[in-house]
Order: C-alpha cells, then sequence, then structure tokens
C-alpha cells in the first residue's frame, strides 16, 4: 500500500530519477535512511518496476508520433491486440474503457508511413472504428 510519502517520493522521482538520496531526503523532510529504505519497498512490492532515461533524440527518431483510439466489436479484442503489437510503429498499446477499447501510440518517419499504419490496423478484422490524433509538441513526458 502506497502512503502519503510514497506518493510524494515518486513524485519527486518522475521529477527527477536521478535525485540523490540526499536531495530527495531534503525536499520530503525524512531522513536518507527512510528514503533508501522505501525506494527499496516500492521496488520490491512492485510499485516501482524501474527507472528509465528519456533521451532527446526520442523525437527525432520518430518526427511523426499520434496516438489512435480504436474501436473493437465483440469480443475480438486480443485478436485485434496480438495483431497491433507486431507492428514495429507501434511504441505502446493500452487498453481503456469508455468509447474506444484501444490507444495506440504510433511513431513514424513520415506522414506516408504513418498514414500506412493507420490502413493496416483499419484493416484488421474486428477493428469497427478509429480516432486519431497527431501529437505536436510534448510539454511533459514520464
Amino acid at each position: 500500500m502506497v502512503n502519503t510519502l510514497d506518493e510524494r517520493l515518486i513524485s519527486a522521482l518522475r521529477h527527477d530519477a536521478r535525485a540523490s538520496l540526499s536531495d530527495l531526503s531534503i525536499a520530503l523532510n525524512v531522513s536518507r535512511t527512510t528514503v533508501r529504505s522505501r525506494i527499496e519497498k516500492l521496488q520490491q512490492n512492485g510499485t516501482i518496476l524501474g527507472f528509465s532515461v528519456v533521451l532527446k533524440d526520442t523525437t527525432k527518431q520518430d518526427p511523426v508520433r499520434g496516438m489512435m483510439m480504436i474501436c473493437v466489436e465483440g469480443r475480438g479484442t486480443d485478436r485485434v491486440v496480438r495483431q497491433i503489437n507486431g507492428m514495429t510503429e507501434v511504441r505502446a498499446l493500452h487498453s481503456t474503457n469508455g468509447k474506444w477499447d484501444l490507444i495506440a501510440e504510433i511513431g513514424t518517419t513520415t506522414l506516408d508511413e504513418f498514414d500506412t499504419v493507420l490502413g493496416k490496423i483499419r484493416k484488421i478484422e474486428g477493428v469497427v472504428s478509429s480516432e486519431t490524433n497527431l501529437l505536436l509538441a510534448t510539454k511533459k513526458s514520464g
């Protein structure tokens, strides 16, 4: 179970995952030992799965990025997920609730490639509708 201190610690790590234990202890007004033990606990219980680095080159790798919301007919979601997961241009795939069943994060080098991926996904049996939004700029990541 995550408590208020854990939530504050996670927030601080999201802001700067490289922050030192000393800096985190000052920001959270707790001891370094407390910070270290809380991080270890959060890793052991699976709340924190790991730390990652966001590279400036990531946006250069995928100059055309977008989110495709997908509606799947009937019980074909597992099959649709398997087919979409096989596409190298799909950076992430999320299940969701509401109007859309899935949200695919897509990244390509050109608009033509992006359009091709959209067409492939739309042709998958069971996909009944979709809506796509291009990502213009990333204001905050991770």
